[in-house]
């Protein structure tokens, strides 16, 4: 299977309220490392998974509405656990639903939370 991955970053604040978070149902911050690694079994007619640049603007259109922002705050995540293995999900979404007219294969998203702990979602783009 081939390959392709692309990295931003996303700074974020939230409270997760849930009794089982402890400290981190008050308002605090991560700065997020976003992987989006996009995998085919085939290459297209110009030999790649996916145009690296087209790639780049997908994921940087899908964290810039979080990006930044209290996620407390942001419509479309208000009452959610806004935990890492949910953006993971959250922007697996965004990105496959703006990429799907020219990717066909899977994608995995991987939050890096810090240099010890990360989350990943990964489906295909269908």
């Amino acid at each position: 299977m081939y390959s392709v991955k692309i990295r931003k970053h996303m700074m974020i604040a939230h409270s997760l309220q849930h009794p089982g978070f402890g400290p981190a149902q008050q308002l605090h911050g991560a700065t997020y490392i976003v992987d989006a690694t996009f995998k085919s079994d085939v290459l297209t007619e110009m030999n790649i998974v996916i145009d690296i640049d087209k790639a780049l603007r997908v994921l940087e259109e899908a964290i810039k509405p979080l990006d930044y922002k209290n996620l407390d705050e942001v419509p479309a995540l208000k009452n959610k656990l806004t935990t890492t293995e949910f953006l993971a999900a959250y922007i697996h979404a965004q990105v496959s639903e703006a990429c799907r007219p020219y990717f066909k294969g899977v994608l995995n998203i991987t939050l890096g939370e810090s240099h010890i702990a990360w989350a990943s979602y990964e489906a295909p783009v269908a």
